[in-house]
């Protein structure tokens, strides 16, 4: 097992303490070597003298994506190019990619982490670890890989795709761990039944992260693969996954905070909330030395307690995601988070876990459409059958949303599966 035991269950006053030793250090690296870190907090009169703990921590300015896009490539890199082993970047398709760098010692922490969320999980030394996550730029491969191989299991770095290989490859290879996005073990789970493969596979754990994913979804993931799922939280802004993680009694994930502080703010006002309300995480990583990221807002929406788990772990712990806030749909005014709409759709024994929500704007009023796929057991041409239906789902989207949405049943595998992040919206308003 790998358990940091000494950091993971040490009693909070003196966790407290030693991230604020960190957070001390963390602050006075990137004041001298940073320059649009110095100025940030030049403008707002503050030295690196005026951090002495923790508290102090609401002092310091607010990182955004918009910091990095700015800074672009290596202008928030707290060390010399020299020192770089490794470069990691966002996808870009919002704008700039967002570059992340990483020192050795940045890589062994990351490898440390991911091997704490896979011990959480049950992983040892023993277990074969079958990865699914993309290689490459994107920081999902490379560190459930990293955190596989340090906890010295045997890792397959199978990557994304090819999903009748990657049964094969289980079916032969004896996979025992899966690593993914939670939509893509459901694919998985979908194609190992279509090939009568699923009692030959020995998977009996699955670690999923790097999209929200609903409780129902666990299950039907669980049950339908046999194994007991797990989630992993992290990003490549703060380091990857294994930021957090859950242990096995699925209460919350526990975040390092040795090496992240995490908050929960109010995204108007940048105000910290307390414990248990939700609002906006934020992480601060105190033990990077490549791009050690302040108070960098993840637009993730979660809640946070302190209270010591069953598990004897005491570091605090973040509730699974409920969204993001840049994911969250305005629609007439109400606010509306996939998550929910996922959440509606796995109590319906007729629909399936694959939707789209279409929004779009018609007479100066925006509307919302949900394409819901529907189980081939359940799937009919019968009007009476499929108008029952729609009528069904449409009254209890409106009691979750607090608005009517356009319910349109479409049939059995016609919407795209995902290898990677679930896509579930086309706003077609902004063409107009």
């Amino acid at each position: 097992m790998y358990w940091n035991k000494e950091i993971e269950t040490m009693p909070r006053e003196k966790l407290r303490e030693l991230q604020g030793k960190r957070l001390v250090d963390a602050v006075e690296r990137v004041y001298k070597n940073v320059a649009p870190y110095r100025k940030k907090m030049q403008d707002i009169g503050l030295e690196p003298g005026d951090i002495r703990s923790i508290d102090d921590l609401y002092k310091l300015p607010f990182t955004t994506k918009d910091d990095l896009r700015d800074n672009y490539p290596f202008g928030l890199n707290a060390v010399p190019m020299s020192e770089i082993t490794e470069i990691h970047a966002s996808s870009g398709t919002t704008g700039k990619q967002t570059v992340v760098t990483y020192t050795d010692n940045d890589l062994k922490i990351w490898g440390e982490v991911a091997a704490r969320s896979i011990t959480m999980a049950g992983g040892t030394n023993k277990d074969i670890v079958h990865v699914s996550y993309g290689y490459g730029l994107f920081t999902g491969g490379l560190g459930a890989h990293y955190g596989g191989q340090t906890i010295g299991a045997a890792t397959i770095p199978v990557s994304a795709g090819n999903t009748k290989r990657q049964i094969q490859i289980m079916r032969d290879f004896g996979s025992t761990i899966l690593m993914c996005t939670p939509s893509y073990a459901l694919y998985l789970a979908e194609a190992a039944e279509e090939l009568g493969a699923v009692n030959d596979i020995k998977l009996r754990a699955g670690i999923f992260g790097a999209e929200p994913w609903t409780e129902p979804m666990r299950r039907e993931i669980e049950q339908r693969l046999h194994i007991s799922a797990y989630d992993i939280y992290g990003l490549s802004e703060i380091i990857g996954p294994g930021v957090s993680g859950e242990c096995n009694f699925k209460c919350g994930l526990h975040v390092q905070e040795d090496h992240f502080i995490p908050e929960i703010i109010n995204s108007a006002t940048g105000e910290q909330l307390p414990a248990g309300q939700a609002g906006e995480l934020v992480f601060t990583c105190v033990t990077k030395e490549a791009m050690p990221l302040i108070r960098y807002r993840t637009r993730d929406i979660s809640t946070l307690t302190y209270d010591a788990c069953e598990c004897g772990r005491t570091t605090a712990r973040m509730s699974k995601p409920s969204g993001r806030a840049d994911d969250m749909l305005i629609i007439r005014g109400v606010n509306v988070f996939p998550s929910q709409i996922e959440s509606v759709l796995m109590g319906i024994n007729e629909a399936s876990a694959y939707y789209m929500l279409v929004v779009d704007r018609k007479n100066n009023l925006d509307t919302l459409e949900i394409q819901v796929e529907m189980r081939p057991e359940f799937f009919s041409d019968e009007v009476r059958v499929l108008e029952n239906l729609k009528r069904k789902i449409a009254k209890e989207m409106e009691s979750t949303l607090g608005l009517s949405a356009a319910i349109k049943l479409v049939e059995p595998k016609s919407i795209g599966r995902s290898e990677g992040k679930a896509v579930h919206i086309i706003d077609n308003r902004h063409l107009y």
